[in-house]
């Protein structure tokens, strides 16, 4: 069991935990809790950490037992755990997970895909908010600039209750340009924007199409949103002027999802 804070390894997750750059230098993540710990894929694990006890009350043991027995575990001391852990009432459980790399070219490939493109969300919540409403709506893949929270942010994965490990997503250098790419691939590109004219429902999305979604507080830029087909806005009742970032997000991608999924009458 390790039982000091200054052991190595536990040295190293608390850099993995508060360090992006060490996370991507070292192509890895960080997961906490039983369910990310069982969703995770058992090929991308590294590393696992088990608090003493914290098994006891599992409701899934069995299962996650002759996981470990696969995956490998070492077992720390509670108080050790956490230090390692980056919430306030961990579950005991943490894995390190490899990093996965999709390309753009490979999600162009395929059949009318549905897109969403992130420009500067800062909210750790709303991009794994994001990211779990992408998986639930079929999206096939996500873009987002540097700009953009990191997805291996801890809060973020959390916040994605295991999509991360099953929706695709780039980050790229040049989102524009990125668009320009999908529009040459025949992508429609629509941007949520409050100067829409026309409602999102009122739009078919049956074909490859793209959303853009921006900032949480300035929206998109112009050099972006001036490259989408179509602005569309959501209707507001009241004095509310916008909504959080994840919800119109979720609004749209789920709109496409119903269209595509209507049956046909």
């Amino acid at each position: 069991m390790i039982t000091s804070n200054g052991n190595p390894k536990v040295k190293q997750v608390v850099q993995w935990q508060t360090k992006a750059k060490e996370r991507r230098r070292d192509g890895i993540f960080l997961a906490e809790g039983f369910k990310m710990y069982a969703e995770a894929p058992e090929e991308d694990i590294l590393e696992v950490y088990v608090a003493e006890n914290a098994l006891e009350q599992v409701p899934q043991r069995k299962e996650i037992q002759e996981k470990l027995v696969r995956t490998g575990f070492e077992t720390v001391s509670s108080q050790v755990f956490q230090k390692m852990s980056d919430t306030q009432t961990p579950q005991g459980i943490l894995c390190v997970i490899r990093q996965r790399i999709w390309r753009l070219e490979t999600l162009l490939q395929a059949p009318d895909p549905l897109f969403l493109v992130l420009e500067g969300l800062q909210d750790p919540g709303n991009l794994g908010t994001i990211v779990r409403s992408c998986e639930g709506a079929g999206v096939t893949g996500i873009f987002m600039d540097k700009e953009t929270v990191d997805i291996y942010n801890p809060k973020v994965i959390r916040a994605t209750m295991g999509s991360v490990y099953r929706v695709p997503f780039v980050c790229v250098e040049d989102l524009p340009k990125t668009v320009d790419r999908l529009r040459e691939k025949g992508i429609l590109v629509y941007a949520a924007h409050l100067d829409g004219k026309r409602y999102y429902d009122g739009v078919s999305f049956r074909a490859g199409t793209a959303f853009l979604i921006g900032n949480e507080g300035r929206g998109l830029r112009r050099e972006l949103a001036d490259r989408a087909d179509d602005y569309l806005k959501i209707p507001m009742e009241g004095q509310v002027e916008s909504l959080n970032a994840a919800i119109a997000a979720s609004l749209f991608v789920y709109e496409a999802h119903r269209q595509r999924h209507m049956i046909q009458g």
